[in-house]
């Protein structure tokens, strides 16, 4: 139950290093726009779900997480 903890109390400050440095310096540059995020503006209304961004963060942090526990 130790590691669990260690490792949950690492991931969470990773977190918040990243939140704080994001909205100190802004965003990543070209992160969110990328062709297959979906971004649709009508008169009154605005949808946007970045699709592609999502699945290459998600590939990212699988690829951490595997060398991360990779023994």
């Amino acid at each position: 139950m130790g590691d669990l903890s260690r490792t949950l109390i690492l991931i969470g400050s990773i977190l918040v290093i990243l939140g704080v440095g994001l909205s100190l310096f802004g965003k990543i540059p070209g992160l969110g726009k990328l062709s297959g995020d979906i971004f649709i503006k009508k008169e009154n209304f605005t949808f946007y779900f970045p699709l592609t961004t999502s699945l290459l963060i998600s590939a990212l942090l699988s690829l951490i997480l595997y060398l991360w526990n990779r023994k």
